[in-house]
């Protein structure tokens, strides 16, 4: 679980990395609340993956993954490579059909997902174009997916976290050179998006090719595996199309507010960082692991991987909602604040991002717990606890926002419906005895917790004594003649202390122990 994670998770954080710079260089191009740039972009950067999160990498890729593995363990490679063959052309079929659909019918479906964009035509009017431009990112996406799970199935990771490097690289190539042009940076972004897509569609088709797969280019064809595929696919859809009914709702509140689309995707930025890095990267390595248990009739496999991801999930994501919780403005504004991003947007920003802080948890449990229904071919359930998910969070949203928490309770209503979620999941799989952690696991997760409320408690008063601690580095770099970078250095020590601080806690209270590190070292050689 450690090594096949790991390597998903180092591509993704160099990918997150390069996201963290393609997201500095845009954010100062095209700010947040002064100008039609920035939320339109958002707009189009939302839209087409709003139905990617919803087909390709969902719904499609939950039933495809246990599907494809489960052929390759039992039929062999040659009915496998079919079975990916005959989806592949489904998906690539039903996704360019959609984007067609959804590039003729734009200005309609604007006028329906930012209601608030109506008071303000020019801003409408580029969200338009701009995600006309994007939408044919979705086929390029659904067909790097569904390639990328055959990868994953096969054991191959390395891939799979770095296609959405390409992204961010090819972006920034795009972005810097239109700097000052906030129009035309927004152009340039949203064209990079496309290219971006046909780029990672093609290195995924590379890379199953090198691996020795027989995937082929060919027509869409109803077999027995495919239906089985889309049967399976349904619930998974409806339950993915209902959580991005939050998506929906947050939009268009955020949409009545200039810059809020902006705030809420920087704030996005920041909160999906253990997501991708953790929730995303140990769901890949656990479902192909837990599919092959469950066909195996393996328990204490399928015992003993869920309580590995649990634990090593947690281990990663308390410390760093514990940091999301402590200091959301020190980390926005020494990030972000340049620019056309101005102080207004970066405290805005920071008060979305602690209501996303405290939901971090949930969002991986989410993640880690879903496999487990999937590597049993039940999608049925996730499905009903995301609709009821919707129903919280949309209550959530619209309370919190209309009784005048504005933007920041669109973020608290995300969060509140996603725990209702995680906690649904976890009930249902200690109902039906297919998981409990055991008594190692949860002593593990309470020290874990602890060692992560040490650490909020020392970046909390770092935040507090921030002018304190920013004026030795000022005075430092005026004496070399520097009048910037003081905030981001500070940030960086603290950050440093604080993940020293979390380390040193979780060996004291022995959620990790040097012997076990000793381990993974010898396992890793």
């Amino acid at each position: 679980m450690m090594r096949s994670s790991a390597i998903f998770s180092g591509l993704t954080l160099i990918s997150r990395f390069a996201g963290f710079a393609r997201d500095l260089v845009i954010s100062a191009a095209l700010g947040a609340s002064n100008g039609p740039a920035a939320d339109a972009y958002n707009t189009a950067l939302s839209f087409p993956n709003l139905f990617r999160r919803i087909f390709a990498e969902g719904a499609f890729a939950a039933a495809f993954v246990p599907a494809y593995a489960r052929t390759l363990n039992t039929d062999g490679e040659a009915a496998a490579d079919q079975v990916a063959t005959d989806a592949l052309a489904a998906v690539a079929v039903v996704t360019v059909l959609l984007t067609i659909v959804a590039q003729l019918a734009m200005p309609w479906i604007m006028t329906v997902i930012n209601i608030g964009f109506l008071d303000d035509p020019a801003r409408f009017k580029l969200a338009v174009i701009l995600t006309q431009i994007t939408m044919p990112y979705l086929p390029c996406m659904a067909v790097a997916a569904l390639l990328s799970g055959a990868l994953n199935a096969r054991g191959r990771f390395i891939v799979s976290g770095a296609y959405p490097i390409l992204l961010n690289l090819i972006m920034l190539v795009a972005v810097i050179p239109a700097a000052g042009d906030q129009i035309g940076a927004a152009h340039a972004a949203s064209w990079a998006v496309l290219v971006a897509g046909i780029a990672q569609a093609g290195l995924c088709w590379w890379a199953v090719r090198k691996a020795g797969a027989n995937i082929r280019i060919g027509l869409p064809r109803l077999t027995p595996a495919v239906k089985a595929i889309i049967i399976t696919a349904v619930p998974a859809a409806i339950g993915n199309s209902a959580t991005q009914i939050n998506v929906f709702i947050s939009g268009n509140l955020a949409s009545f507010e200039a810059g809020g689309r902006s705030w809420l995707a920087t704030a996005d930025r920041l909160y999906q960082l253990p997501l991708g890095l953790v929730g995303v990267a140990i769901g890949i390595a656990l479902l192909p692991r837990m599919s092959a248990a469950v066909a195996s009739q393996d328990h204490d496999q399928q015992q003993t991987a869920m309580d590995e991801a649990l634990t090593l999930s947690m281990a990663l994501t308390l410390p760093a909602a514990a940091a999301l919780i402590a200091m959301p403005y020190f980390l926005i504004d020494a990030l972000f604040t340049r620019g056309a991003f101005l102080q207004v947007d970066a405290v805005a920003t920071a008060q979305a991002l602690f209501h996303f802080g405290w939901g971090v948890p949930a969002f991986v449990l989410i993640r880690i717990l879903a496999p487990a229904f999937f590597a049993r071919s039940d999608t049925r359930s996730p499905m009903t606890f995301a609709l009821v998910n919707v129903a919280v969070g949309a209550i959530s949203m619209l309370t919190l926002y209309n009784v005048g928490l504005g933007v920041p309770g669109i973020a608290a209503g995300i969060s509140i419906g996603a725990w209702a979620n995680a906690l649904m999941l976890g009930g249902a799989l200690w109902r039906r005895d297919h998981y409990r952690p055991s008594l190692a696991a949860t002593s593990r997760l309470l020290r874990i917790l602890l060692a992560a409320v040490g650490l909020g408690v020392v970046v909390a008063a770092a935040s507090w004594g921030r002018p304190w601690l920013q004026g030795p580095v000022e005075q430092m770099l005026a004496t070399v003649g520097s009048a910037h970078g003081a905030k981001e250095i500070t940030l960086l020590l603290v950050t440093v202390v604080g993940g020293l601080v979390y380390i040193g806690l979780a060996f004291a209270t022995r959620a990790m122990t040097l012997a076990e590190v000793k381990g993974l070292f010898r396992r890793g050689r």
